[in-house]
């Protein structure tokens, strides 16, 4: 009892840091929104998102389309709404595959050691040396466009990072003394890793998710703009952004409402990471 009664009075001061900071608030709320958007949105568009509607082509805002038309008439409205499930999608499949890949990697290199840490690292570091965006389009130009692909393609981009933090993490936790008094009663390697090392390692790891989610959105929707995530006729704020480059001068709310909505998720994503990481990481509190 004392045991959960400590645990849950860490993770209310934990919440309680994370509350007093205005920026992680304002995170929130963002993502609250979004995520409403997101799951209840497409239940409630005004209008079609895939439908063209050519006699009403780059229609400027107002009250029948709040965010104007795009080229072939539909409504943008109706399209950000129903992109915002398709980032939401990119962002957390990404992410979750890249935590577990960068996981299992990571607390193999530092509880293991020796030839397998150098192993692992070494390739980890290779991967680090190249550009995001460049591994991303490499492997998305093999496997071939489409989200799927892309969803893959940023989840292994981004393995490396966690696989670092986890390696750094276990290498700390490993030497505790709670972890040092299982392996002195006998227990095995794989529990002391699963029951003792992991679970005390999940802090940073889940602020490094964040603030992922974040950048993945960013970098899938820089390869629909760049033709090789989402498809056309598919409503992607990225291939949205795409479609109305060539409309800047006489339509540019077909490209500036999609940035905006990128902008402003990856923005919540951002400071709610930031503020979650001065929440867990005790020394940030000095």
């Amino acid at each position: 009892m004392k045991r959960n009664s400590g645990k849950r009075k860490l993770w209310r001061e934990r919440f309680d840091i994370l509350w007093s900071n205005a920026l992680a608030k304002t995170g929130l709320v963002v993502i609250a929104i979004y995520l409403i958007v997101a799951f209840l949105g497409p239940f409630f568009v005004p209008f079609d998102p895939l439908e063209p509607d050519l006699p009403n082509t780059l229609k400027a805002p107002g009250f029948e389309h709040f965010f104007g038309t795009d080229e072939f008439g539909r409504d943008i409205f109706s399209r950000i709404i129903m992109g915002a499930r398709i980032s939401l999608f990119v962002g957390v499949a990404t992410v979750i595959i890249s935590f577990i890949l960068g996981t299992l990697l990571g607390a193999a290199a530092g509880f293991c050691g020796g030839t397998t840490d150098s192993i692992i690292m070494r390739v980890m570091d290779i991967k680090l040396s190249f550009p995001d965006i460049l591994l991303a389009i490499v492997v998305v130009t093999i496997l071939g466009p489409g989200l799927q692909n892309v969803v893959l393609a940023v989840g292994v981009q981004s393995t490396p990072m966690f696989a670092r933090m986890i390696r750094s993490t276990v290498l700390s936790v490993k030497e505790s003394d709670y972890v040092l008094a299982a392996r002195g009663l006998g227990a095995d390697n794989m529990r002391i890793l699963f029951k003792h090392v992991l679970p005390n390692c999940m802090a940073p790891m889940i602020v490094l998710g964040t603030l992922r989610i974040g950048t993945a959105i960013i970098t899938a929707s820089g390869l629909s703009f760049l033709g090789l995530g989402a498809q056309p006729p598919t409503p992607e704020w990225g291939a949205m952004l795409a479609s109305g480059r060539n409309y800047l001068r006489a339509a540019s709310w077909v490209s500036t409402i999609p940035g905006l909505a990128i902008m402003a998720v990856v923005f919540g994503f951002n400071v709610l990471g930031d503020g979650l990481r001065d929440a867990m990481d005790p020394r940030m509190k000095k």
